[in-house]
């Protein structure tokens, strides 16, 4: 876990120098930051610590109006395109190599109903929503301004408001 921003750095082709002017590394990098606190033991240092990243985490989501809180779980190798207005609900699952575009918002109804699971390598297009506890397969691609209300199998791309699938797996027998 302590080298996942890494691995993010190095899945967009950069180097450490490149989280210095990719704004959508920076908000990575301070949810990862927040996540390695947690797992420190409790004490003066782990408050301090906490502060900080507080305060980084205000900062950034403020600049580049990504929000990505430390209570969310979120795999290796997330993609940020085109940062801001992208926002992830508390109890958000993110799988691993998974990339957002602009205007994502992954969320609750409203209602406490419960937040998505996201698979392994999912597409989010500019503007889609997913909200409640919605389940998303591996190797999805969810299109632009997509708004996911349902469950979304694996190896499927939906798009529309409210979503439909438009592609399904050749081997699928969905």
């Amino acid at each position: 876990m302590d080298q996942d921003w890494l691995f993010d750095l190095k899945r967009v082709g950069g180097s450490q120098r490149e989280l210095l002017r990719e704004q959508s590394l920076w908000a990575i990098w301070v949810y990862r930051f927040g996540r390695r606190i947690d797992q420190r033991p409790n004490g003066l240092r782990k408050k301090w610590m906490l502060r900080w990243y507080w305060f980084l985490q205000r900062l950034v989501e403020t600049m580049t109006g990504i929000g990505l809180p430390k209570s969310s779980r979120i795999g290796p190798g997330l993609r940020i395109w085109h940062f801001g207005g992208i926002f992830i609900h508390p109890e958000v699952v993110i799988g691993s190599n998974c990339t957002l575009r602009q205007g994502v918002v992954l969320g609750d109804k409203g209602n406490g109903s419960g937040a998505p699971i996201v698979g392994d390598h999912v597409e989010f297009g500019s503007g889609a929503h997913v909200l409640g506890p919605v389940r998303i397969g591996d190797h999805v691609k969810i299109g632009a301004l997509a708004v996911v209300l349902s469950d979304v199998p694996s190896g499927c791309t939906v798009v529309g408001n409210p979503a439909r699938i438009v592609k399904r797996p050749a081997h699928s027998d969905l």
